[in-house]
């Protein structure tokens, strides 16, 4: 064969990122692709602006395997620029606007970026973040949901989009780099995992399959497009089904009930946080829910009581629980509307393409009820973690991915997260996982949410520690706390101690920031 036959039969057999929105506007033109503000696109507006995006990008000097890092809050330009750069081959390297400009400068530093792109809300923590220690040589401003003037002087989205909507040409294999996306670094400094186009792809055909996803939905977009479970298990799936999509910057419970209603918004994903907080909106019970039909969550476990109280107030909507990491492109379990009652806090099973384990230190799989940790094998694996072969060859021990996360299996094959390694708590010579003990104070009434960690002690070394937050309207007292634990647990994982907060810090993407509130607590700890 002739490497010019070879390079014909590779560009007709290409699937990359960049393909999807070109196939879904081939498909449904007229139909709305994207609304967000006040700005709608069909899916043929959608691909015109990708092209014209991507030869903005070029002409900019982006090209294939650059790294462009992204600041910013969900918004259409975010949107549009993923799948931009994916036509040309460029790398994403997605920022949490959360951290702050030592963090993100670290995260430019590691991942080379040559160019930030950032939103509104983030100017001027992008500027001192690049101002030094970093390969970043301009910036783009990108529009967000809300109408707002771009600082003088910064090329804009909109410049941007000066060049012609013809079609880009760039080679892209599947096998190439599409993104690095650094993990939370709550046991080190963050890791960036690389993830190719077929492994993020492989991954929107799990989620497709095992989420129940269709054309016909109508999908809400709340949660940060940063973190890969909204980018990649809801907003690439839709894209490529060419669903419509409703983009919002920030997750309040309030606005996400009032847009399903105005919308007629069908599937809707946010971790177990989020859904508590509409659970207590004043409005959730006076707005119109009865389009919605697909309710997902994860990014944390789900309390088997909120679960519940969610199946009995939206009886029509069916739910899902989708578990994974960053590493796996995210999706790794699932645990499907017929099951979620009668295995409530599981996290399921292996979606299609996954094959996973729960194992010992030997890389025995555990027996029915073991504690073990979670392994993987799937072509939605990051490719290694970029430039630390050190962290990429722990991970990948034994040809298999390491988790890190703990897990039981019953009879049946279901698997049950028990905590992370790092969350386990161990007190007075015994292992405790908080998220039994979570479990057991989400059984009162009172309690709206709570989190367990441990807290030095003299005597128990660690101490279980309940962190607690009441409905509103409520009283609950701490000695009423510790009697009902130890009505139905063991007295070594019965709290020591209840403190009553009125929230509990939590990322952006709703995940509850354990490590914070250690830090909070420590030195109260130790008075």
């Amino acid at each position: 064969m002739t490497s010019e036959l070879a390079i014909s039969i590779q560009h007709a057999r290409g699937q990359s990122i960049g393909d999807m929105v070109r196939r879904s506007a081939q498909r449904t033109p007229g139909k709305m692709a994207i609304t967000c503000g006040a700005t709608v696109w069909s899916y043929a507006e959608l691909d015109a602006i990708c092209n014209r995006l991507s030869r903005g990008l070029m002409a900019a000097g982006i090209a294939k395997g650059d790294r462009v890092a992204v600041l910013s809050r969900n918004s259409h330009a975010f949107a549009a620029l993923r799948f931009a750069l994916a036509r040309i081959g460029a790398v994403l390297v997605p920022i949490n606007f959360m951290l702050n400009p030592d963090e993100i400068r670290f995260i430019l530093a590691s991942s080379g970026a040559t160019l930030l792109a950032v939103g509104p809300d983030f100017i001027d923590a992008a500027r001192t973040a690049a101002s030094q220690g970093c390969a970043v040589k301009s910036m783009v401003w990108l529009p967000g949901e809300e109408p707002s003037e771009p600082p003088k002087g910064m090329t804009t989205f909109d410049d941007l989009l000066h060049a012609d909507a013809s079609p880009v040409s760039a080679s892209v294999d599947s096998r190439d780099l599409a993104q690095i996306i650094y993990t939370s670094g709550t046991e080190s400094l963050p890791k960036g995992a690389m993830l190719s186009h077929e492994a993020v792809m492989w991954q929107y055909v799990s989620c497709i399959i095992e989420g129940g996803m269709s054309e016909n939905d109508v999908v809400l977009h709340a949660l940060p497009l940063y973190h890969c479970a909204q980018l990649d298990v809801f907003l690439g799936p839709a894209i490529y089904l060419g669903a419509t999509n409703i983009i919002i910057g920030k997750p309040a419970p309030d606005l996400i009930l009032s847009l399903i209603a105005a919308h007629g918004v069908t599937s809707f994903f946010a971790p177990p946080t989020v859904w508590i907080g509409m659970l207590r909106s004043p409005a959730f019970d006076e707005t119109d829910l009865s389009s919605l039909q697909k309710g997902y969550y994860g990014a944390s476990i789900m309390p088997v009581e909120v679960l519940r109280e969610l199946q009995r107030r939206l009886p029509k909507v069916q739910f899902w629980n989708f578990y994974g990491q960053t590493e796996i492109a995210p999706l790794a379990t699932v645990l499907k509307p017929q099951d979620q009652l009668r295995k409530a806090g599981s996290a399921g099973k292996p979606v299609l393409n996954v094959e996973t384990r729960v194992v010992d230190a030997a890389m025995r799989d555990v027996g029915v009820g073991e504690i073990g940790e979670i392994v993987h094998r799937s072509p939605h694996l990051l490719s290694g973690y970029y430039n630390d072969p050190v962290k990429t060859a722990e991970a990948f021990s034994g040809g298999w991915f390491h988790s890190g996360d703990l897990a039981t299996v019953d009879a049946d094959g279901y698997i049950t997260v028990v905590d992370r390694m790092k969350d386990m708590i161990k007190t007075g010579g015994e292992n405790v996982a908080s998220r039994e003990v979570e479990e057991t104070i989400y059984r009162l009434p009172e309690v709206s949410e709570v989190a367990v960690i441990g807290l030095p002690d003299p005597r128990w070394i660690e101490a279980v520690t309940a962190i607690v937050v009441v409905k509103s309207g409520k009283t609950l007292t701490s000695d009423a706390v510790i009697a009902h634990c130890a009505q139905s647990m063991a007295h070594f994982k019965t709290p020591k101690r209840v403190i009553f907060v009125d929230s509990l810090p939590k990322n952006p993407s709703g995940k509850l920031l354990k490590r914070e509130l250690r830090q909070r607590y420590l030195e109260q700890a130790a008075e």
